[in-house]
């Protein structure tokens, strides 16, 4: 069984910054990255970032490349995201996701997810 915990959504204002985390446990050495995707209400969930698991390739959806930043520390089997420059367009729940598959943009290549976080970005 593998659990995913998220962890640093929150509120903040255009411009700020936020991190979001995700710890990962139990069996996942056949995982082949880890990433994340994001939902509004109604809408297809989103492919945000993507890292193998050698944490040396990064994949960005085109709204978010230049301001997010995904990275891991296999150590801990933890990823993160930095998230910059942070607009209204940025509000939804994020997810974080472990791959199956190298197919980083499609999301029926993740074999879990996790919880998802909100992160509401608003003056």
């Amino acid at each position: 069984q593998v659990h995913l915990a998220e962890s640093g959504g929150g509120l903040v204002q255009p411009g700020d910054s936020l991190r979001l985390s995700c710890a990962a446990s139990g069996r996942t050495v056949s995982f082949v990255g880890m990433g994340w995707f994001r939902q509004t209400a109604g809408e297809e969930r989103e492919f945000v970032a993507a890292m193998d698991t050698t944490g040396r390739r990064a994949w960005y959806g085109d709204s978010v490349k230049g301001r997010f930043t995904v990275t891991r520390d296999n150590a801990k089997n933890t990823g993160y995201l930095q998230m910059n420059s942070l607009n209204a367009e940025d509000t939804a729940v994020y997810y974080c996701a472990l791959y199956i598959r190298g197919i980083w943009s499609d999301r029926r290549s993740v074999g879990y997810w996790g919880q998802g976080t909100q992160v509401t970005v608003s003056d």
